[in-house]
């Protein structure tokens, strides 16, 4: 069987993508998976890294952009679908799964060119661009939050799955966390992150908590600013003595997770399933220019039940984060209660489903695909269900045995 698997621009699309990946190789040992994405989205480096086939298009962003760039723009889509094609055409796959991100949408549309199945995935409580326009051509859609199902047009082909992480996350060893990054054992730990690219507010605050909490010697932290801040946070801590690792990015971030004590980081969907998988107590920073504010929905599910606290981007200061992170730090019982609320939020099965939804889509089983929307089914075999006919709704008429639904696995809801 193969697998076109496409999405990227940000962790966000591209870690779940090669947490399906992974799974898939655990499900079947005759996939061939092939990663399509854009050639300076993260995904051309953490693919490749990961031991997956990758295939680059040109790609390009809309939302956000000015007027006058719309035209360059949709040449680099044409341009991107054009590319898909040729890619598609030659490795013929069994599926397409999109994971969102612009460059999936030039992917996906190549692949319906081919008539190829589309599965997509959405991670966020408010549906991407490109994940909104292809709902309408995919076989189905696995979300990750139940908010999400409102804002597709189409319903039938919904699963709720979860947001697949990847295994590395959830095997991850603090001592060799510890050793990574010079730290000390009898520390907490926190660990800040501002997404796969960083993000400069959370930066400038954490230096500001940082150099606020110098005095304290039972504190230690892991801070990843993105490449663009990675010098500026450099030559500002540089002059303390403060227990700090200061990473661009962290590779093994499943290990920097297992030597966390308390979490500080955007809101994105990815970095929540991953915080909750490890049961992780969080204080959230939404992006305050992310799509509808989704960001801050997505940290709204978390603080609810008590797993996180959320401070907003306009708010956040280095002395008033310094203040939140001493106060959750200094209450062991708070910390206990938030790790065990972030464990009940978690489904580590994502993954599990998404794959085993993908692999009915073998045509070597004798599955093909139908309209968008509708379940595979077998051709051939005829049954009676119910319909409307001369004498009411008693009726019936013959129709075609429909077979396994797509994705209605255990746990699955359409």
């Amino acid at each position: 069987m193969r697998i076109v698997i496409t999405g990227g621009g940000t962790g966000g699309h591209v870690f779940p993508a090669i947490a399906v990946a992974e799974e898939l190789g655990r499900q079947s040992t005759d996939v061939e998976i092939l990663f399509v994405g854009g050639s300076k989205g993260l995904e051309a480096r953490v693919v490749p890294d990961a031991g997956y086939r990758f295939a680059s298009v040109p790609a390009r962003g809309l939302v956000g952009k000015r007027l006058l760039s719309v035209p360059a723009i949709l040449w680099t889509t044409l341009r991107g679908i054009v590319a898909s094609y040729r890619i598609l055409s030659r490795f013929n796959p069994d599926v397409v799964f999109a994971t969102g991100g612009y460059v999936s949408g030039s992917v996906a549309l190549a692949g319906k060119i081919l008539r190829k199945p589309l599965v997509l995935h959405e991670q966020n409580s408010i549906p991407g661009l490109t994940n909104r326009m292809l709902a309408r051509i995919a076989q189905e859609v696995h979300l990750n939050l139940p908010s999400a199902r409102c804002r597709f047009p189409k319903r039938r082909h919904l699963k709720l799955s979860g947001n697949p992480v990847r295994v590395e996350i959830l095997r991850g060893d603090h001592r060799r966390a510890r050793q990574e990054h010079g730290l000390q054992p009898g520390r907490r730990t926190v660990l800040i992150l501002g997404g796969s690219q960083g993000a400069r507010s959370i930066n400038r605050a954490s230096v500001g908590a940082v150099r606020a909490l110098r005095r304290r010697s039972d504190l230690q932290f892991i801070l990843q600013t993105g490449r663009r801040d990675y010098r500026w946070v450099m030559r500002r801590l540089r002059r303390g003595n403060e227990l700090i690792s200061v990473r661009p990015f962290i590779e093994r971030m499943g290990d920097a997770y297992a030597l966390a004590d308390l979490v500080v980081a955007r809101a994105g969907a990815t970095t929540l399933a991953e915080i909750t998988a490890c049961g992780k107590p969080s204080i959230l920073v939404p992006f305050p220019h992310a799509a509808q504010d989704h960001q801050k929905i997505n940290a709204m599910a978390l603080v609810e039940v008590g797993a996180a606290a959320m401070i907003s981007d306009r708010r956040l200061q280095g002395e008033h984060l310094a203040s939140m992170i001493a106060k959750l730090i200094d209450t062991p019982r708070k910390l206990r209660e938030m790790s065990n609320n972030a464990l009940l939020l978690a489904r580590p099965e994502a993954a599990e489903k998404i794959a085993a939804a993908l692999l009915r889509y073998d045509t070597g089983n004798g599955l093909v695909a139908v309209t968008p929307g509708r379940e595979l089914q077998r051709p051939g075999r005829v049954a009676r269900r119910p319909g409307k006919g001369p004498r009411g709704r008693a009726g019936t008429r013959r129709a075609h045995e429909r077979g396994p639904r797509v994705g209605d696995q255990r746990g699955s809801h359409s």
